[in-house]
């Protein structure tokens, strides 16, 4: 083909003509269907045979080394022709889209090669950004680029120090939507910090931009639901799931919006302006994310479950067509949330299957499995508790805790700590180990995460402790507090375990018509929830409650409905247990295994559940 072309460009005087020629077949062969690579790099190599001008030489490097980068593993050489465009380009005045794209996808492939070249892309973006003030579009783009990568590596500081300087330089060139971009990025960072001082004078100041902002619809909106996403995790991260109403419904009404209007052809006039946040199908699959994270906490799990079906029906869809790391990410977490719903309703079997699919994802992304190890083991362990493998469920916890980054997931910490207490609580046989959590996590005193939920789950924790030493009075103190804490913000599961558990107090008291008072209220709303265990508990309750009572009939009901929630239960448990993906449950130490061995049966006791 080379030699064709260069036959045909022989034939034609006008140097233009030659390189229009060759790029046109370049052209078509990278977009043939499916793309002929090795014909394009062919026809974009046979451009160096005519020795071209300094420019062209350049722009053909860049596009050899783009065409190199994103369609073949051919990394070296890819970088080979990116460094040279990036070289050749800083010596010809008035080619900032060679020179910077070049940078920029120069960087990018640093970062990706193993071992990655973190440390060759920093100095190639600061320079970048310190030759590119002239030029908005790319200034604005290499210091978000720059800041994503200090992002990855976990230094939010140098991170959100970037983004505010990206901010100032927006307000000066007179972009005030990249200006808002620039400040909620920032306000995302400073929220993973936990640096909530900082968070609410941001926020507001976003908010104020936001109205007051008049452009493409589109990108306000989009705006929008980037400053509305922050303020409902902010809330559901503070476990103030009554309190985030609002803005939940504000982010839903909003979405409905974008997704009713067209995209506008037209270019903003700032170039400065030239930026989005997500494609408006990411914006949908994330506001389904949000709202599964809030009926997970509040408790509405069949709600929970619908919205991830349709996020990830959604994102199904958008994969074929799209390979945006994002999409992995937004599936994991869906994933996640599934899973511990699943283990609630008592659908552990399939909650172990969608384990071993997060397991696959990850094992696709080396950076995702660090991302989400600790979420990973976390699952493992709650398994664990409910199929009755107390062992292995504090191996899980202890491995999560061992691969959990404190900085960024305290609240994940506390998830962990308080899942580990209940572990020691049950096995007891751990009171110094016990003793020692509980002290990390004082609700009284010096709590150390700033969650409502999180804090009320703790009371509930102590409660469940002094229960099981028997020191009745101090146990219906905790989970009053439990109780007051979770009917102030709508969380249903705690609400429902705090009432069975006083109810099963009150019953050993010998106040039946107490302990009535609270199991009845406890068994309807597991029932709206649903949480098997807490109706398995409840029924037996009631049972030995209306016994004692005289209630014959309501008795003979009340077993009747333990039994069905106990074969249930039973069969489910045999199911999970009986799958190769059981294994898991060893797996306490590096990448998650790709194999699993079939179990000959379960391995776990039953005893709990009958």
């Amino acid at each position: 083909m080379v030699v064709v072309i260069g036959k045909m460009a022989s034939n034609v005087e006008a140097p233009e003509s030659w390189y229009l020629a060759l790029l046109g077949f370049a052209e078509h062969f990278r977009t043939s269907s499916p793309p002929k690579i090795r014909l394009c790099v062919h026809c974009l190599q046979a451009v160096f045979q005519f020795k071209p001008p300094q420019r062209v030489e350049a722009r053909t490097h860049l596009q050899l080394g783009s065409v190199l980068y994103h369609h073949t593993k051919n990394s070296e050489l890819a970088r080979s022709h990116l460094e040279k465009a990036w070289f050749i380009s800083q010596q010809i005045p008035q080619f900032e889209d060679v020179k910077f794209e070049a940078a920029s996808l120069l960087s990018e492939l640093y970062c990706q090669q193993v071992p990655n070249l973190v440390d060759s892309a920093k100095p190639l973006l600061r320079k970048a950004i310190q030759i590119s003030q002239q030029t908005p579009y790319w200034h604005c783009r290499l210091l978000f680029q720059l800041a994503q990568l200090h992002t990855l590596e976990k230094d939010l500081v140098s991170a959100c120090d970037l983004l505010g300087v990206g901010a100032e330089y927006a307000r000066v060139v007179g972009s005030e939507y990249t200006r808002a971009l620039f400040l909620l990025s920032k306000g995302m960072l400073l929220l993973m910090e936990r640096k909530l001082g900082e968070v609410h004078p941001l926020l507001t100041l976003c908010g104020t931009i936001v109205e007051n902002w008049q452009g493409n619809p589109i990108q306000k909106e989009s705006l929008r639901v980037f400053f509305l996403v922050l303020q409902v995790t902010h809330y559901l991260d503070a476990g103030q799931v009554k309190s985030v109403k609002p803005c939940l419904k504000q982010l839903q009404q909003c979405i409905q919006t974008i997704s009713t209007l067209h995209d506008d052809e037209i270019l903003p006039s700032n170039p400065a302006d030239l930026f989005h946040w997500l494609p408006k199908e990411h914006m949908c699959v994330l506001v389904y994310l949000v709202t599964v994270m809030h009926s997970m906490q509040a408790g509405y799990l069949e709600k929970a479950q619908k919205y991830t079906d349709k996020a990830l029906m959604q994102l199904e869809k958008l994969k074929m067509l799209d390979s945006s790391p994002i999409l992995s990410t937004f599936q994991v977490i869906l994933l996640e949330h599934i899973i511990m719903c699943r283990l609630v309703t008592g659908h552990k079997a399939t909650a172990l299957q969608e384990i071993s699919q997060v397991c696959q994802l990850c094992q696709q992304s080396p950076r995702l499995f660090t991302n989400h190890a600790a979420q990973l083991h976390t699952l493992l362990g709650l398994y664990c508790i409910s199929v009755n493998c107390m062992d292995n469920a504090e191996a899980q916890f202890t491995a999560a805790l061992r691969v959990s980054d404190l900085t960024t997931h305290q609240e994940l910490w506390a998830f962990i700590v308080t899942n580990l207490a209940s572990v020691y609580i049950r096995e007891g046989n751990r009171h110094q180990e016990l003793y020692s959590l509980l002290e990390r996590i004082n609700p009284d005193h010096n709590f150390p995460v700033s969650s409502h939920c999180l804090r009320a789950a703790a009371f509930y924790i102590r409660g469940l402790l002094s229960f099981f030493q028997g020191r009745y009075n101090e146990a219906k103190r905790f989970l009053r507090e439990t109780l007051k804490m979770s009917n102030a913000e709508d969380l249903n599961r705690l609400t429902a375990c705090s009432l069975v558990l006083l109810g099963h107090i009150f019953y050993v008291l010998g106040n039946h018509r107490e302990s009535n008072n609270m199991v009845v209220p406890a068994m309807q709303l597991a029932s709206k929830i649903p949480d098997m265990s807490v109706q398995l508990w409840s029924s037996a309750l009631l049972k030995d409650l209306n016994k004692a009572l005289g209630n014959t009939i309501d008795a003979h009901e009340a077993a009747q409905m333990h039994q069905n929630f106990s074969q249930q239960l039973l069969q489910d448990h045999i199911a999970a247990c009986s799958l190769p993906e059981h294994n898991l449950i060893s797996w306490t130490d590096g990448p998650p295994p790709g194999q699993f061995q079939a179990q000959n049966g379960p391995t776990s006791s039953l005893a709990s559940l009958l």
